[in-house]
């Protein structure tokens, strides 16, 4: 097994220079980089096999059929997902939440039930359920968190009769904190509640076993963990996806079409409609494979490690406010952050003169912005390929950012 403290040569990307500067890309949170063996793969299958799959008896049809579902089966074994079937290919964890949201949520879900989510979720995990809130005439209401980040004592507790769907992230995107998910989902199926976990941050940074969780709905994305952009997954168990209806409608998710009825096909396919994206799942295919030679242990430890090294140097600078808690062993790799006086948006282009890749503005959850009364922020975010001497460079740049903008401190 190659050191992971090797990673970093293994993606080209990261021999980019900007300004006469080395791009250094604590940005992965966003999307992370893709190495060469993910790269290599999509230009073998794109060269040699790219057919369109499920559509044709001739040989690129046939390989490029087998590869989209070998990186089906690569997805089951990734997640530990019973069988195949509970395996959607969508085109981000955005795509997926709408699915469960149009599909489950607005056909389950009543006047005077409730929606349970909590203030800290990104937009993908909270517009949707608004929109299903609306449709149906249920409620939704929030889980709130102290200064710290945690939730509220008694939050647990507006999971009651009432309630229909808890939907909440594994780990926050904006805190990089994980959330009680056993006690929640417990809670949950304890007065027949049904559970949407949104994976997108915590899939790329930790072994993930949705058996274990016993989660119902389960999302992530493939460009968060090196693989390319336009591909994401959708799990579910496998009773409630085959009470859903069809998310879009036309080719491949049909089983027989008449002038005026259709029958719709088997599982997994009655979700995805029309030509699938068959070289984001082989790059996602290879992604898993490379991460998974490193070992999903390994990364947590890796930038468990990376947290506890910054952020302590983070809290001893003036001025500077990390948002959440301030305890390393609670942060997955994301940190976010303000500089008192300096608006997030010139701290990034501050960092960005100097070639360091951050995150600046609301992150996609102006909810909790607003609990925290902090309308925007920048945000670090780490993986297997980032180094402490990135880390220093970041720190160097962040100490000069006041007096950059002239302050004197």
């Amino acid at each position: 097994m190659k050191p992971i403290t090797e990673a970093y040569k293994d993606f080209p990307i990261l021999n980019k220079t900007h300004n006469g500067n080395r791009v250094i890309y604590l940005d992965s949170g966003a999307t992370a980089q893709i190495p060469q063996v993910v790269v290599d793969r999509l230009v073998e299958h794109m060269t040699q096999h790219n057919g369109n799959p499920h559509r044709g008896s001739h040989v690129l049809a046939v390989e490029a059929s087998e590869a989209y579902e070998n990186a089906r089966d690569r997805v089951v074994e990734f997640i530990n997902a019973r069988e195949r079937e509970e395996v959607i290919f969508t085109r981000n964890s955005t795509e997926s939440m709408n699915l469960v949201a149009h599909c489950y949520g607005v056909n389950n879900v009543q006047e005077g039930d409730k929606i349970l989510i909590t203030v800290a979720e990104h937009h993908a995990n909270l517009v949707t359920w608004q929109y299903v809130a609306n449709k149906t005439g249920a409620t939704l209401e929030y889980m709130y968190l102290d200064e710290t980040g945690h939730l509220k004592d008694g939050e647990i507790n507006k999971i009651d009769e009432h309630t229909k769907i808890v939907a909440f992230a594994h780990v926050s995107n904006v805190l990089g904190m994980e959330f009680p998910v056993k006690e929640l989902i417990e809670k949950a199926h304890s007065v027949g509640a049904i559970v949407v976990l949104d994976g997108a941050q915590s899939t790329p940074h930790m072994k993930i076993d949705v058996q274990a969780l016993d989660c119902d709905f389960f999302v992530f994305s493939g460009h968060k963990m090196c693989a390319s952009q336009g591909i994401g997954v959708l799990y579910g168990k496998r009773a409630l996806l085959e009470a859903m209806p069809p998310f879009l409608l036309g080719g491949d998710m049909i089983e027989y079409v008449k002038e005026q009825t259709t029958t719709f096909n088997e599982l997994p396919y009655k979700f995805e409609a029309g030509t699938p994206n068959a070289d984001g799942a082989v790059t996602l295919h290879a992604a898993i494979d490379y991460l998974e030679s490193f070992g999903m242990e390994q990364i947590e430890s890796y930038e468990e490690k990376l947290v506890a090294y910054i952020l302590p140097k983070m809290l001893e600078i003036p001025h500077v406010r990390v948002l959440g808690s301030t305890n390393p062993k609670e942060k997955h790799g994301v940190i976010a952050f303000t500089v008192e006086d300096v608006h997030p948006h010139d701290v990034a282009t501050i960092m960005d003169s100097k070639g360091i890749c951050i995150r600046s503005g609301h992150h996609c959850a102006q909810p909790l912005g607003a609990f925290y009364n902090v309308a925007a922020s920048s945000r670090l975010s780490m993986y297997l390929y980032t180094r402490k001497e990135d880390l220093d460079a970041f720190l160097d740049v962040l100490k000069t950012v006041r007096s950059v903008m002239g302050y004197k401190d």
